[in-house]
């Protein structure tokens, strides 16, 4: 029952492209949104959705499908823009961001009727919970379905994260494959000068993970560590991704000050522009 998948590292970017301008044309309609870790994570989660992960737009409730769950749910605009992609309802929905009675509000929720959503996610440092949760029931009931997980850098700074990745290596829950989104910034400036969450790599090492680093935007390095984080047994797995802020718009990257800035009306063409100029 699973979608048609991309093999090809190279088909993979025009998909990442589409959803880039998605992203930004909802959060521009929107009038409010997070722009820059939407645009980062969006290799990452055409990886997933079009290479990776078994699932089915057309029957999104699959019994076996893989469970997306997205702790950081301020990039929800990703989310929504890559399920449309996916088919799961049409793009035209997108511009209905955060309005009034949308199925797609500033951060996923379940309740709304939206398809392909697994979470419903605010506060962050509880999705990894959720996954573990999810991951011992798979386990428990000898399913072979996986769950991956997405995580921001900053997020690392609640101490509920680090309960979780505690419970899971305990678990053995070789069925679960975090992903933290390592861009080095968050909403108030640098990681390193809010709260440094370093030796990160050493630091989940400690708590029983297998460890993996990428290249978030090398979809052949992404689908690679991926394979190899899959193939791990008896233990879960992290990949630590490295990623630009507002990749594909050069004069936002890495500024933090566009971690929930919404694109303005007219810095849309201009925007989408770059994105058909990247290299």
């Amino acid at each position: 029952m699973t979608m048609k998948k991309f093999t090809h590292p190279s088909a993979l970017k025009p998909v990442a492209r589409n959803i880039r301008e998605s992203v930004i044309r909802s959060i521009a309609n929107a009038g409010s949104g997070h722009t820059g870790g939407s645009l980062g994570l969006a290799d990452v989660f055409t990886a997933l959705y079009f290479s990776i992960m078994e699932h089915n737009s057309k029957a999104p409730h699959w019994p076996d499908r893989d469970r997306l769950v997205l702790s950081i749910g301020h990039v929800a605009p990703l989310l929504y823009a890559t399920l449309a992609e996916s088919g799961y309802f049409p793009k035209k929905e997108l511009m209905t961001l955060r309005r009034l009675g949308s199925r797609l509000q500033g951060h996923p929720g379940r309740d709304h009727g939206l398809p392909g959503l697994e979470l419903s996610a605010g506060s962050l440092g509880h999705g990894l919970s959720v996954a573990v949760g999810m991951a011992i029931s798979a386990k428990h009931k000898k399913q072979q379905w996986r769950v991956f997980s997405i995580h921001g850098d900053g997020e690392l700074q609640e101490g509920s994260v680090w309960e979780a990745a505690m419970s899971a290596a305990h678990h053995k829950l070789d069925n679960l494959v975090a992903l933290v989104d390592r861009n080095n910034v968050q909403i108030d400036g640098k990681t390193d000068d809010v709260m440094d969450i370093e030796p990160l790599a050493e630091k989940w090492k400690a708590f029983g993970w297998k460890v993996f680093q990428c290249d978030g935007h090398d979809f052949e390095d992404i689908l690679t560590t991926y394979d190899k984080a899959i193939a791990v047994k008896n233990k879960p797995s992290v990949i630590i991704a490295r990623t630009h802020m507002g990749k594909g718009v050069a004069e936002i990257e890495n500024d933090y000050r566009w971690h929930g800035k919404p694109v303005a009306k007219d810095q849309v063409e201009k925007f989408i522009n770059a994105l058909d100029h990247e290299k």
